[in-house]
């Protein structure tokens, strides 16, 4: 089978690779279109899969949420020249999207239609892509946000109502913020154990009572959970309230992921 320039300049345009590539491709295809960007992706996939211990220190957080499902997901390059790219931002708009199809909970691996989208910018770019984390929710009432980088994003999950610019308002504080859990129930009693003893320490080491020891001890845990718990920290869009008081009546927060690009 024979194929024309204008095949060739189909083939760059579906796959972004090199007019060379790709009239090889076609020409060891007989021509065949479909067969030629399969045969491209295999090739170029092959090259890509050896250097994936570069380094991915870009990218971006995407969120996407339809009705009672969401997820948020972080996908990594090495560049932020590529993380930056419009067909990058648009990859893991779709990627995320296709992420509520997958099972409730944290998300390790990307099902084989995300995986495929993410190699195509792979071989497209030269870079190593790679899908970093993911979670999936469902249930309740959602709010995003994502800072304008893509850096930095958070996914919160609430039961009860509240309007849009509540539940993003929550989130941009979960970003800026970074909570550790929402309240003092979800914070690991041996965590506080340990800041209460070591407090206790201290102001026995410096001379104080134990009576007065053990009310500077509480003190710091105390103070800790006002400044590290979701609902007792200042809201950042109103340092006069706590979140807690900003929620509407009747809703409460069940989860939040917080997302921030290239760390655990």
């Amino acid at each position: 089978m024979s194929f024309t320039a204008k095949d060739v300049m189909t083939l760059r345009q579906k796959t972004g690779l090199g007019m060379m590539d790709c009239k090889k491709a076609l020409a060891e295809t007989n021509g065949d279109l479909s067969a030629a960007e399969e045969w491209l992706r295999a090739k170029r996939k092959g090259k890509m899969d050896q250097r994936t211990e570069r380094t991915t220190g870009e990218g971006r957080i995407g969120v996407a949420i339809d009705g009672e499902n969401a997820v948020i997901v972080e996908i990594r390059t090495e560049t932020d020249f590529t993380a930056r790219n419009d067909q990058f931002v648009q990859m893991v708009e779709d990627v995320t999207r296709e992420g509520l199809n997958l099972p409730v909970g944290a998300v390790s691996e990307p099902n084989e239609v995300m995986t495929k989208r993410i190699d195509d910018l792979r071989i497209t770019t030269g870079e190593n892509v790679n899908f970093a984390r993911g979670e999936r929710l469902q249930g309740g009432t959602f709010g995003s946000y994502v800072h304008h980088d893509g850096k930095r994003g958070a996914l919160v999950q609430i039961e009860g109502q509240a309007d849009e610019a509540t539940l993003k308002g929550l989130c941009q504080h979960i970003v800026f913020h970074a909570p550790v859990a929402i309240s003092e129930n979800d914070v690991d009693s041996s965590q506080l154990d340990q800041i209460r003893s070591d407090a206790l320490q201290e102001a026995k080491d410096s001379g104080k009572p134990d009576e007065i020891a053990q009310k500077i001890a509480e003190g710091k845990v105390r103070k800790y959970l006002e400044e590290n718990t979701l609902l007792h920290q200042k809201f950042v869009l109103d340092e006069t309230k706590t979140v807690g008081e900003t929620l509407p009546d009747g809703a409460t927060i069940k989860h939040f992921v917080r997302y921030t690009l290239g760390t655990d």
